[in-house]
């Protein structure tokens, strides 16, 4: 039997839907519905690798987290990736495609769509309920004939529709009641209900401005969903990163300073670090706000040398190469491991082509290559302080190879099964390089803090060289279950404010509604 499907189509971008969509797919998942979700085109440099070494938009992972199940690369069978203001890579089912400028990918529209439809078609033979993500606003009009994600995908899904409005940025009535004014008869006919999002305050404060839409659109407003302003889940866009911009150092902290480059990808690495009680993260433009700092990451960069460029324009080189001599530390992650090194060479083109020279803090040197890397990878450190091989877990995403000078890795890879040592190179068994001070390193593996044993033991060696007591690892395993709880916690708070009774009710089975518990059992 073919899934039922219902579309989360928003009123713009950034109104919520893929942490309401979430939310859904979670209620729906602890009713005992098999559910996946599921987003035909996703622009997004926040990605990551499923289990068969494929690629997908980070969001979708946590969707399918939500739902109890795998992430796979057909619940985003299209993710571009922007790599400037008019090009982007295009991940076509979880594998690189090609590359192409805003005019000329409308182009491949054609081809697209039908893998589009190829992946959705082998999600709804496998499960009772698809949850859709629509992309940016649902009257984008002068896309429709090229629309991938939104009214071609509802038809193709025979989906119903709820849509999602932001009330914190202002003009809610104009959102709703102007988007279902500009689509088609037959796509508001599928529209189910509306969901007000970011509510701040008392929600019953508008209770009148619920009847207003009611009676403006006949269609019911199936709840006003309160902000959470504590809320840490993984999410397609960096708004928890616009929020750190402005976060203040804290003497009492560990200070921890993230370059803001401007391509940055994998935001989500630094989020259990930005969790723990004893720091503070904040997001920096500029080398004077790196005063303060005991450390300073470099993030991924889906555009190493561009942003390498950028960041030497700015002077920053000059301030990281003090603030290292001073005795604190510097790390990147992925593309920020790359700018460390003495070099970046690209010399097929794939970034920006040419060479470009690193900062020079590290001793290696990397050759941008159109192979990509994508895969999952368990590894144990070895260049803590104490010497502790902590053990940490996540995923490699980057195109090109990464050769050590005269430094140590930082990391060694555990093997698949079967392996045989001789026939691997160094690349193959080790990850990542240190100075032989140890204050300076870099790492391929997104998701390196995730792990409460190795954050720990990394964040004690810095409190140790402020002259601070280490903090027990009861502290971290604390952060690391309250996170993993964070999307139960945001299924639990938008169930209690809206009506879900309609979202079950789009369940058939054999032509018959699926009974359900009652909507208030959902809640523990």
């Amino acid at each position: 039997m073919r899934a039922r499907a219902l579309a989360v189509l928003g009123t713009g971008s950034d109104v919520g839907k893929s942490v309401i969509a979430a939310a859904l797919g979670r209620l729906l998942f602890r009713s005992g519905i098999r559910v996946a979700p599921f987003k035909a085109q996703n622009m997004s440099n926040n990605s990551c690798v499923t289990q068969d070494g494929k690629e997908m938009g980070r969001a979708q992972v946590l969707q399918a987290q939500a739902c109890g199940v795998s992430p796979h690369a057909d619940m985003n069978p299209v993710l571009l990736k922007p790599e400037s203001d008019r090009t982007a890579q295009i991940v076509v089912q979880g594998t690189v495609w090609g590359k192409s400028d805003a005019r000329d990918y409308f182009t491949h529209h054609e081809e697209l769509a039908r893998r589009v439809k190829e992946s959705y078609d082998r999600l709804a033979t496998s499960f009772d309920m698809i949850v859709i993500e629509g992309a940016g606003s649902a009257a984008e009009l002068n896309l429709r004939d090229r629309d991938l994600a939104n009214w071609s995908m509802v038809e193709t899904a025979d989906a119903r529709v709820v849509l999602v409005a932001d009330i914190d940025r202002g003009g809610v009535f104009a959102q709703v009641i102007g988007t279902l004014d500009l689509v088609e008869p037959g796509e508001r006919a599928r529209v189910i209900g509306v969901i007000i999002n970011k509510f701040r305050g008392d929600p019953t404060l508008f209770e009148d401005g619920v009847r207003m839409i009611e009676q403006r659109t006949g269609i019911p407003v199936l709840g006003v969903v309160p902000m959470l302003q504590d809320l840490v889940i993984d999410q397609e866009d960096s708004v928890a990163v616009e929020r750190a911009t402005q976060r203040a150092f804290d003497p009492s902290c560990i200070n921890v300073a993230v370059l803001l480059v401007r391509r940055m990808s994998n935001f989500t690495d630094v989020k259990h670090v930005a969790a723990e009680p004893d720091v503070r993260v904040r997001y920096v433009t500029q080398p004077d706000e790196l005063a303060g700092a005991d450390v300073i990451i470099i993030p991924g960069s889906k555009n190493s040398m561009e942003d390498l460029h950028a960041v030497r324009e700015k002077g920053f080189p000059d301030a990281l190469r003090a603030h290292a001599s001073s005795g604190r530390e510097i790390i990147g992650i992925c593309g920020g491991f790359q700018m460390l090194g003495r070099e970046i060479v690209d010399p097929d083109g794939v970034e920006s082509g040419g060479s470009v020279p690193g900062m020079g803090l590290l001793d290696v040197s990397t050759v941008i290559s159109p192979v990509k890397t994508t895969e999952l990878v368990e590894a144990q450190a070895l260049h803590l302080a104490d010497g502790r091989q902590e053990s940490v877990s996540g995923y490699a995403i980057h195109m090109g190879v990464t050769r050590p000078g005269d430094v140590h890795p930082c990391f060694r890879l555990s093997l698949p099964t079967g392996s045989i040592d001789q026939n691997l190179s160094p690349s193959d068994t080790f990850d990542g390089a240190v100075s032989h001070d140890g204050l300076v390193w870099g790492t391929y593996i997104h998701g390196v803090f995730d792990r409460p044993g190795f954050r720990r033991t990394w964040l004690n060696s810095i409190r140790r060289r402020k002259g601070w007591d280490a903090v027990g690892l009861d502290i971290s395993e604390a952060v690391s279950r309250r996170l993993d709880g964070e999307l139960d916690r945001w299924a639990d708070h938008v169930g209690r404010h809206m009506n879900c009774e309609p979202l079950f009710s789009v369940m058939e089975n054999n032509g018959g509604i699926i009974q359900q518990h009652p909507v208030h059992t959902i809640l523990p």
